[in-house]
């Protein structure tokens, strides 16, 4: 029986296409700035998101942690949505790294609404308190279900943060989805922003690599820090090749996964399980109704060859991906509306 891992965006494995290019790959070393292949990376990365520069990063975990480093000092406050990849899933990196005090605020959707974040910035004035130097926005925001962020609450936290003198970051691992599920431009979706982290091994397949964009003073800062915390790397246009490759091939694929997540939904008919937010990308959370729990959910899946993951005691994520097709979504449907708890 072969496996159907929908844990995440982040398992599926270069296709032959794809390894080709990687194989094929024209390299230089990065690090002295010469390697063709990631020169041309990050030229169109900086052109989609319509910022000056661009640099390739080995994560979306080290994109976001330079964008913090290279726009505040130790010591500052920084804003976010209490569910944000930045404050849930990042090892503790904006105090650990940069100094920084990360204040949250809640909303259900994932939005980062300027109404909740005004309230909690600090007075930089006063010597008690951490100055407020940054706010930071996930789109789409993976907690909240893959939800799209609206772009007139980005445009408004953008533009009052930099009324107040504050750097925005843009948290746009999953960017790629919002922009074919929406329809906006990515740079139209990025232009609030100071600073945007795109991921390429998620949802666009690749094996390896997240990119950050913005200014090129910011980047030039992000390009030393990168180095300072080991993310240097030599001949990488093996990997920025596929990451190439995943925006000339994957990139529109993308509405596949977003209605795969939607039939998952739309043929669901089991009591037990309920979705808990809308569907409008490629990411379902399932609510599991008592006394069954998401652990027994996830060992029946197991037992059916299935693979998702824990999101709490009573919730269990699902994300359609490139190694997922719509057969391999009905097995999951059968299973899910055959489970008893």
């Amino acid at each position: 029986m072969a496996w159907l891992d929908l844990r995440s965006d982040t398992v599926t494995r270069p296709t032959t296409g794809m390894r080709r290019a990687m194989a094929e790959a024209e390299v230089g070393d990065d690090v002295f700035g010469d390697d063709p292949t990631v020169i041309r990376l990050e030229e169109r990365v900086a052109g989609l998101l319509g910022k000056a520069a661009a640099l390739y990063v080995p994560s979306g975990t080290m994109g976001n942690q330079l964008a913090l480093r290279a726009q505040t000092r130790h010591g500052d406050q920084i804003v976010c949505e209490a569910g944000a990849h930045i404050v849930r899933y990042e090892a503790g990196a904006p105090a650990a790294l940069s100094g920084l005090l990360v204040t949250t605020v809640h909303d259900p959707d994932g939005a980062l609404r300027w109404d909740l974040v005004e309230p909690v910035l600090n007075n930089p004035a006063d010597l008690h308190a951490a100055p407020p130097s940054l706010i930071t926005v996930e789109n789409t925001h993976n907690r909240a279900g893959g939800r799209i962020v609206p772009q007139a609450l980005v445009a408004e936290a953008g533009a009052r943060a930099h009324e107040r003198g504050l750097k925005v970051h843009l948290d746009g691992a999953r960017l790629w989805n919002a922009h074919v599920a929406g329809g906006l431009a990515l740079d139209r979706l990025a232009a609030p922003a100071d600073t945007v982290s795109v991921c390429f091994s998620k949802g666009l397949g690749a094996p390896v690599g997240s990119a950050l964009a913005g200014p090129r003073d910011t980047i030039a800062r992000a390009r030393r820090i990168r180095k300072m915390w080991g993310g240097g790397m030599r001949q990488v246009g093996i990997l920025a090749a596929a990451c190439l490759y995943a925006l000339d091939h994957h990139l529109e694929r993308l509405a596949e996964d977003h209605d795969h997540a939607r039939s998952l939904v739309e043929r669901l008919d089991n009591q037990r399980l309920r979705p808990l937010h809308p569907v409008e990308t490629n990411i379902v959370i399932l609510g599991v109704q008592p006394p069954a729990t998401a652990d027994g959910l996830l060992v029946y899946l197991r037992a059916e060859g299935i693979l998702a993951v824990p999101f709490g005691p009573d919730r269990v994520r699902f994300i359609p991906n490139l190694d997922v097709d719509a057969a391999g979504i009905a097995r999951v449907i059968a299973a899910l509306n055959a489970w008893r708890g």
